[in-house]
């Protein structure tokens, strides 16, 4: 829903329940409970506004997510069932090995987000990349 995007998007946490006020006015007789739950668990939501921007954005972007859902999905879709456990996961990790060549787009701003992370969280991507 476009609506929701100047609530995630905002620059800092007071913006965003500015946002979540006019999305509230807009979309409260239709969805009073949604924006209740909003409202009660806003401390959780808006924890990530304590990071800059470039931790944000893949904090609630999720087309990446979405994109190996769906290669999943078209995966499993035709088999009927799985013998195991093991078959299922085999079959998935050889679809997303498939799959992950195809992945040629680089990350807008890769570098300035993992030069946060590592700043934010130091220490942590110590053994994955070396900053």
């Amino acid at each position: 829903m476009a609506d929701l995007k100047p609530v995630y998007r905002a620059d800092t946490k007071a913006a965003a329940e500015l946002a979540i006020d006019e999305l509230e006015t807009k979309w409260d007789e239709k969805y009073p409970i949604v924006l209740e739950s909003w409202r009660s668990k806003w401390e959780l939501l808006s924890a990530y506004f304590r990071y800059p921007k470039a931790i944000r954005k893949p904090i609630y972007t999720t087309n990446a997510v979405e994109v190996v859902h769906r290669q999943f999905r078209k995966l499993t879709k035709t088999k009927g069932a799985f013998p195991n456990e093991n078959s299922l996961l085999k079959l998935l990790y050889i679809g997303i090995n498939q799959v992950s060549n195809k992945w040629t787009m680089p990350i807008s701003n890769w570098a300035l987000t993992i030069a946060q992370l590592s700043i934010y969280f130091k220490g942590s991507l110590d053994g994955i990349i070396k900053i």
